[in-house]
């Protein structure tokens, strides 16, 4: 299962290689904010509902908290800025990436699930980072659109060293 995790990361950050290597605009940056979130919304929802471990479930409620919220002020601002969310091939391997993980889990139960999704979420929440260190943050060109990706980024490092924690004691 660790393998859907890495094919997860490696879907990103061949996706925002891509990305970075053509000119990203602020339209598309904006899609790939709100499709990032929604993977780990859809993910999140299944662990809360699924997880057979408290701290599984509780990290999958967070995740649907944590990013609905980021996906809330990504869209006021989007409508503020009058920008139009554009599809783009990293936003559609993220989606494609989501989904496939998504499938995988609905497959497991127990232990099984509980250390898939969380592995997932620590593969996937380090490849966030770094697209949004590397991509994101460096091709906005809208300075409140930049501001945002900043403000939110401390909040997937947390997200990070919580999954790295719940991974830690499902070892145990």
């Amino acid at each position: 299962m660790k393998l859907v995790a890495i094919v997860v990361a490696g879907l990103l950050a061949v996706s925002v290689a891509v990305a970075s290597a053509q000119a990203i605009t602020d339209a598309q940056i904006a899609h790939i904010v709100v499709t990032a979130n929604q993977v780990d919304i859809d993910a999140g929802t299944l662990a809360a509902s699924k997880g057979s471990n408290a701290e599984v479930k509780k990290f999958g409620q967070q995740m649907v908290t944590d990013h609905t919220g980021v996906n809330k002020q990504a869209s006021e601002l989007a409508a503020k800025l009058n920008v139009t969310p554009a599809d783009n091939p990293t936003s559609q391997s993220l989606k494609a990436g989501g989904d496939k993980n998504v499938a995988a889990l609905k497959g497991l139960s127990g232990a099984a699930f509980d250390k898939a999704y969380i592995d997932n979420e620590v593969a996937y929440h380090q490849a966030v980072l770094d697209a949004v260190d590397k991509t994101l943050i460096p091709g906005a060109t809208n300075a409140e659109l930049k501001a945002l990706l900043v403000k939110v980024r401390p909040a997937f490092v947390a997200h990070l060293e919580h999954a790295k924690m719940v991974q830690a004691s499902l070892g145990r």
